[in-house]
C-alpha cells in the first residue's frame, strides 16, 4: 500500500476496504470449485481472529479504535478482518476446524499483538499463522478435495467438523505442484491429459482462482491501493526462474512458467499478501527488490524445498529483509 500506515492522521480504512472488495472474485471461484467449505474456513478464521484482537484489546484496556471499519468497533480498523480472510483463502476448503482456529489465532497474537498491534508487525501476520500450521499439521495441510466429490454444505460440515466416519475415499488429492514434485515416470503432457490435479495451464481449479486473484489485484493497482513494483518483482522473478530452469516435458521436469504462474497462490501472494505494506518493504527500489526474492525463493521450495508451494515461507524470509532492501533502495 502506498501510504505508510504507522504515519499520523493515516485511516487505513478505504484501503483496507478496497483490498476486501478485491478478494470477492476469488472468494467466488473458490466457492465455485470447493464449495461451502470456503465459506466455513472464513467464518472460522475470521470469528477466531476478531474474538483475539478484542481479547487483547481487553486485556490491555486500551479504549475502542477510532477509525472502526464501517463504523462497527468490533471490527477495529480492519487489519484483523483482511489478515483473517486472506489466512482462510490460502488454507484448504476442508481443513479441520480446530487447525484454522489455531492458525488465525496464532496469526492474531503471535503476528500481531505480540509486537504492539497494528503498524508495528515485522512479519506478515497471515503467513506467520500459515506456516505455523504447515509444520506442526502437515497431514491436515495436505488434504484437498478432489474435483468429482461432493461439495454442498452437509458434506462440509462434516468433513470440517468431523461429523461421521471422517475423510471419505477418494476425498483427498494431491495438488499439481505435489504431484510435479513426486513424478518421475509420465511426462509433462500425460500429467495434464489425464491427472485429475491439473487443467490447462496449471492446478485444476487454481488456473481460474489465480486469474481471479489477477483481476482483484488489477483493480488494487488500478485504484492506487498497491504499488507495481512487488507484484511484477515475483511474478517476473517467478516466470524468468521457471523459463529458465525449465527442461522441456519430461518427466523430471520442474513444470512450465505457465503451470508456475497459475499454480498454488501465486497469484493470492503477488497482490495480497507479499504487498502488505507493514511487513514488507517501503520504498519502490526496496519493493522491487522484495518482489524478486519471494518469487525467487517461492521457486526454489516449490522445486527443491520439502514443501510444494513456498509462498508462505518466501514472504516470511523476505520480511527479515525488508529494512535493509529499504536501505539499499534509497529514497522513496
Amino acid at each position: 500500500m502506498i501510504t505508510p500506515p504507522t504515519e499520523p492522521g493515516f485511516d487505513p480504512r478505504p484501503q483496507l476496504q478496497r483490498v476486501l472488495l478485491a478478494c470477492l472474485p476469488g472468494v467466488l471461484t473458490l466457492f465455485c470449485f470447493n464449495g461451502w467449505g470456503v465459506l466455513i474456513q472464513l467464518l472460522l478464521a475470521v470469528a477466531t481472529s476478531l474474538f483475539c484482537d478484542a481479547l487483547v484489546t481487553r486485556l490491555r484496556r486500551q479504549p475502542a479504535s477510532p477509525l472502526a471499519l464501517w463504523n462497527r468497533p468490533w471490527l477495529a480498523e480492519g487489519s484483523g478482518l483482511v489478515s483473517a480472510v486472506l489466512l482462510a483463502l490460502a488454507l484448504p476448503g476442508y481443513l479441520p476446524w480446530w487447525v484454522t482456529v489455531t492458525a488465525s489465532a496464532f496469526a492474531s497474537l503471535f503476528g500481531k499483538a505480540l509486537f504492539g498491534g497494528f503498524g508495528r508487525n515485522p512479519f506478515n501476520p497471515a503467513m506467520l499463522g500459515y506456516a505455523f500450521v504447515l509444520c506442526a499439521f502437515p497431514a491436515q495441510l495436505n488434504q484437498w478435495p478432489g474435483p468429482t466429490v461432493g461439495h454442498d454444505l452437509t458434506t462440509a460440515l462434516g468433513q470440517i467438523f468431523g461429523i461421521g466416519s471422517g475423510l471419505t475415499d477418494g476425498w483427498s488429492q494431491a495438488t499439481a505442484l505435489e504431484t510435479l514434485r513426486h513424478n518421475d515416470r509420465l511426462t509433462q503432457d500425460e500429467l495434464f491429459a489425464g491427472h485429475p490435479a491439473f487443467g490447462t495451464l496449471g492446478g485444476y481449479g487454481a488456473e481460474w482462482v489465480n486469474l481471479a486473484f489477477l483481476a482483484g489485484g488489477l483493480f488494487l493497482l488500478q485504484q492506487r491501493v498497491i504499488r507495481w513494483q512487488i507484484p511484477a518483482g515475483m511474478l517476473g522473478a517467478l516466470l524468468a526462474a521457471s523459463l529458465l530452469c525449465w527442461n522441456g516435458s519430461g518427466s523430471d521436469s520442474n513444470g512450465s512458467p505457465l503451470l508456475h504462474l497459475f499454480s498454488g497462490a501465486s497469484m493470492l501472494c503477488a497482490f495480497f499478501i507479499a504487498s502488505e505494506p507493514v511487513s514488507g518493504a517501503a520504498t519502490p527500489r526496496g519493493q522491487l527488490y522484495f518482489g524478486i526474492g519471494v518469487g525467487l525463493l517461492t521457486y526454489a521450495i516449490r522445486t527443491w524445498g520439502g514443501y510444494p508451494d513456498g509462498v508462505s515461507f518466501a514472504v516470511l524470509l523476505m520480511n527479515l529483509c525488508a529494512h535493509r532492501l529499504d536501505r539499499v533502495g534509497g529514497r522513496r
